[in-house]
């Protein structure tokens, strides 16, 4: 790749907001080869089946995993005929594909050094391409992962909540998705939408996405190409472990605090946890 990904607005605004605040960011992707849909047509056919996801388009805002259909189509057809599919696919993990490694890392590391002094390494690099039919609907959920989605082909609108404001969710709903004891999907509520910074994106931009923060995507009018790039850090590892860490003092009888945002490490229960980890607790 000759021309950075991201402009120097990008990184601008992205150093503003990292690792916080969701921003909307600029970038140069749009005409990259891998990210046509006959190329990902290719890589579909080269990802176990198990790193292709695909839905219907039309579902509600918020929706138990369960209760999703199954898809009529095939991977091949459905990305083909993507535009009257009525669905939305993600390939997961494209990084074990290696042309998509050389793109993510590519990616990746123009921004390390916005990064690394407030997080922490990048750990755990992983991409994910979403291909959405016109109108298609992505669930209301969070992820564990600082993540950048950069829009390819088409536009969406992505609205974001904060993720450290616990008015929507119970501390208990963090503590058990980071124990494994729930999907990603959340619950939706009307109420819920005075909370939420709708950001639009269209070819050419992005939109950074903090660790944890809710967010439901509606894709408009034409076919939708976004390339997600993730990663984790010690920061984000270690809320995580201070989340299971109070799952095991609420167990305990104990009224634990809740971990606190960046800047914060929340060190003492996160090595806790880890040693009970290992110890088997």
């Amino acid at each position: 790749m000759q021309a950075e990904v991201f402009t120097p607005e990008a990184k601008n605004g992205l150093e503003t907001a990292y690792p916080a605040r969701a921003t909307r960011l600029t970038h140069r992707l749009t005409s990259h080869p891998l990210l046509d849909l006959e190329a990902l047509v290719t890589l579909a056919a080269a990802l176990p089946p198990e790193a292709v996801e695909y839905n219907p388009g039309k579902l509600p805002i918020g929706i138990a995993p369960e209760d999703v259909p199954a898809p009529e189509l095939g991977v091949a057809e459905t990305i083909r005929s993507i535009e009257q599919a009525g669905a939305w696919m993600v390939l997961k993990r494209i990084e074990s594909h290696p042309a998509y490694a050389q793109l993510l890392d590519a990616i990746l590391d123009e921004i390390t050094a916005i990064v690394t002094p407030r997080t922490g390494a990048m750990l755990r690099r992983e991409g994910f391409i979403f291909i959405s039919s016109p109108g298609s609907v992505t669930p209301f959920h969070f992820d564990p992962e600082h993540n950048i989605l950069l829009q390819v082909r088409g536009t969406k609108t992505m609205t974001v909540f904060p993720g450290n404001d616990e008015t929507m969710f119970d501390p208990q709903v963090h503590e058990a998705f980071h124990l494994g004891e729930h999907h990603r999907n959340l619950p939706w509520q009307d109420e819920y939408a005075a909370f939420g910074e709708a950001i639009t994106i269209q070819p050419g931009e992005a939109i950074h996405v903090p660790v944890k923060s809710p967010h439901w995507v509606q894709n408009h009018d034409g076919v939708s190409i976004s390339l997600s790039v993730t990663w984790r850090s010690e920061w984000s590892f270690a809320e995580a472990d201070a989340r299971a860490m109070n799952r095991v003092m609420r167990r305990a009888g104990l009224a634990p605090r809740s971990p606190a945002p960046w800047p914060a490490r929340n060190l003492a229960k996160s090595l806790a946890y880890r040693a009970l980890r290992k110890v088997g607790v």
